[in-house]
């Protein structure tokens, strides 16, 4: 697995543990667990081009695997 990626089970393990908060009514740990999973690269793009880089740094994404996979410069500039 490269640096900066997390399996497919341990995003699998996050959703579930934010999906239990959320049905128990606690939203912003909801929110704040799932920001901990890696946001895909191609919504970093997307973000990127849309909305600058500024909204997504300041998103609170974990943005290890877009690091991964555009290099730490594109986060950058």
């Amino acid at each position: 697995m490269a640096k900066g990626t997390m399996s497919i089970s341990e995003k699998l393990d996050i959703s579930m543990r934010a999906i239990a908060l959320k049905k128990a009514g606690d939203r912003e740990g909801y929110d704040r667990l799932m920001k901990t999973l890696p946001l895909p690269p191609y919504i970093a793009k997307v973000t990127k081009e849309k909305e600058g880089l500024d909204v997504l740094l300041n998103s609170g994404w974990n943005l290890s695997e877009v690091e991964a996979e555009f290099g730490a410069e594109w986060l950058k500039k």
